[in-house]
């Protein structure tokens, strides 16, 4: 989980208009090609039209500004509709999404973290399907069934690490802790697309927005880890705090059938899976008490490659060599991941704490490797 705030709020840039010229960004001529220019700097979001027709929308971001950015794609109601994150400065990265007719804001977060500006645009014409193969419908519909699934079958386990918490048995909990994390670790990316859900489970505290109380504005996972291992004791507003990530845990359930999934959302989610690995897991940032982050470095890797194998068959008419790059790099990064398995189980590694420096490189660079070819995906499949 990213240190992300409670309600998304862009950072700012330049914009790029032809004949418009947004709140605080300046004003360059528009290419013809059909995308939005996106210029982020640390201070400004440039675009370079505010209307688009619906359907298939290419972004194309630029980060001038000094620090890492995020840019996102949100309906008026917070939830994401199409994100990239870790845009590092002076880089460049490209966004593919399939957008509605309707209104929507392009939101720009420099030091991904913090409150900012976000321009208002608009997808126009008919609120039309955008057309598929039935192999594409039959990956959405998979799709589906294994988020809803993953939903599912986590409320169990977080039931049993709940409930062990709510008992007070410090070392129970801290055995079903991170097994009740890897439905989630799976399939974050549709999670975070609710807005209100992922800062209430899996918020770490240095995530909280500015103002918030931790004694009382802290909850969710990251609140009980830091219980169970820094102060190895449960209180009675532990305990408090189990029966409300249950709750939201039951919310986030219910929610999941209602997500806007499409082939594009899928291989944006993969990578944005990828990203979370690179900026939290490798770093050991995630799970700083517990130091259980290859568990959720596994539930990352296992998510993208499930997105990626349900796209595979559309990817593969379009760009073999990108599917079999794609293939390869799938199975290098998980032989590099599972040398550090401990156990059968598949929630049982070497804690990160113990991970060497050298070692800590090497999977960094394959997920490097992985995550190049995959930020290709989601423009491969609608092509």
């Amino acid at each position: 989980m990213s240190a992300r705030p409670r309600h998304l709020l862009v950072g700012a840039g330049t914009v790029i208009a032809a004949v418009v010229s947004l709140s605080g960004c300046a004003q360059k001529t528009a290419t013809d090609d059909g995308a939005i220019k996106v210029t982020a700097s640390d201070s400004a979001c440039g675009l370079s039209k505010s209307e688009f027709p619906a359907g298939h929308l290419t972004l194309e971001v630029e980060n001038t500004g000094s620090k890492v950015t995020e840019v996102y794609v949100l309906f008026p109601d917070d939830r994401i509709a199409a994100e990239r994150e870790n845009i590092g400065p002076g880089t460049k990265s490209s966004i593919t999404a399939e957008i509605k007719a309707g209104d929507y804001q392009i939101a720009c977060k420099p030091g991904m973290k913090g409150d900012g500006i976000r321009q208002k645009v608009k997808a126009t014409g008919q609120n039309t399907a955008a057309k598929r193969s039935p192999e594409a419908d039959a990956a959405v519909a998979d799709y589906r069934s294994y988020v809803l699934a993953q939903a599912e079958e986590t409320l169990p386990k977080a039931q049993a690490f709940t409930d062990a918490v709510k008992a007070g048995d410090v070392r129970t909990a801290k055995k079903l802790y991170a097994p009740s994390r890897i439905g989630w670790e799976r399939t974050e990316p549709v999670a975070e697309s609710f807005g209100d859900i992922d800062p209430k489970v899996d918020v770490r505290e240095d995530g909280l927005e500015e103002g918030q109380d931790p004694a009382k504005d802290w909850t969710g996972w990251h609140r009980l880890e830091k219980a169970l291992w820094q102060d190895g004791e449960i209180g009675a507003r532990e305990k408090e705090l189990a029966d409300q990530l249950m709750t939201d845990l039951n919310t986030w359930v219910k929610k999941v059938g209602t997500a806007e999934i499409t082939p594009t959302s899928m291989a944006n989610g993969a990578k944005s899976l990828l990203d979370e690995v690179a900026r939290n897991k490798v770093t050991g940032e995630e799970e700083r008490y517990s130091h259980t982050d290859l568990v959720d470095f596994k539930g990352n890797l296992e998510g993208a490659q499930k997105s990626y194998e349900l796209l595979e068959p559309v990817a593969a008419k379009n760009d073999l060599g990108l599917t079999q790059e794609l293939t390869s790099q799938f199975t290098a990064l998980t032989t590099r991941l599972d040398k550090y398995r401990t156990g059968s189980s598949g929630y049982e590694y070497t804690f990160y704490d113990k991970i060497t420096e050298p070692q800590r490189k090497e999977l960094s660079d394959g997920v490097n490797a992985l995550a190049e070819p995959l930020s290709k995906l989601a423009a491969t499949v609608v092509k």
